[in-house]
């Protein structure tokens, strides 16, 4: 916050939004201490120092350098210094496009590539039995699915931000268009899992 001291204290409208991100951290895979220090770097305008955020939020010195670390470690902080001053300063990237990315590609890293290395080595098991087979079949659908929806993410993250926000907006024309190629081809929108055209 512009000027901030170590005794200003938080407006009402902040210490909502920093209270509510803690209770949320934890179903996003972070703990509450983490998702509070990255709500108030978030609503921050400047950068700002451990010993800042350990007085705006109350937490112990410790437990603010464990969650800085935790932060950087999704590449959701960045690590600032200014002249003449040698502690380190914190502030949260401005783009939420930006933000939204690092968060979908650190969960990525995290949580499906590990799944598709499990699945691509168990499709590679040699089966015997007509459970396994069956258990394989269920586990190849997932892994393509998985597989279709990385190129996706792929596809997705190599766009500008101006155009990614243009194409998330195109949900709806997307729908009309399949379903005028749909009248086109003869094909039921039931099969693309669409509901019926309104009449």
């Amino acid at each position: 916050m512009p000027g901030m001291t170590q005794s200003t204290p938080l407006p009402e409208l902040n210490r909502q939004f920093i209270s509510h991100f803690g209770e949320m951290g934890s179903r996003w895979g972070i703990n509450r201490t983490v998702g509070q220090i990255y709500a108030l770097l978030f609503l921050s305008p400047v950068a700002l120092n451990a010993d800042q955020i350990a007085e705006a939020l109350a937490f112990s010195r410790s437990n603010v350098s464990m969650g800085l670390k935790e932060l950087q470690s999704w590449r959701l902080v960045h690590l600032r210094h200014h002249p003449g001053d040698r502690r380190e300063y914190f502030d949260a990237p401005q783009d939420v496009w930006e933000i939204f990315r690092l968060l979908a590609e650190e969960r990525r890293r995290r949580e499906i590539e590990p799944t598709q290395s499990m699945l691509r080595a168990a499709l590679l098991e040699e089966v015997d039995t007509e459970e396994e087979r069956y258990a394989q079949e269920r586990m190849r659908d997932m892994h393509e699915l998985i597989d279709r929806l990385m190129t996706w993410f792929d596809e997705i993250q190599r766009l500008s931000p101006d155009t990614a926000k243009q194409l998330m907006g195109m949900g709806a024309a997307v729908t009309r268009v399949l379903e005028f190629k749909d009248r086109l081809t003869g094909k039921s929108p039931a099969a693309r899992g669409l509901p019926p055209a309104a009449p």
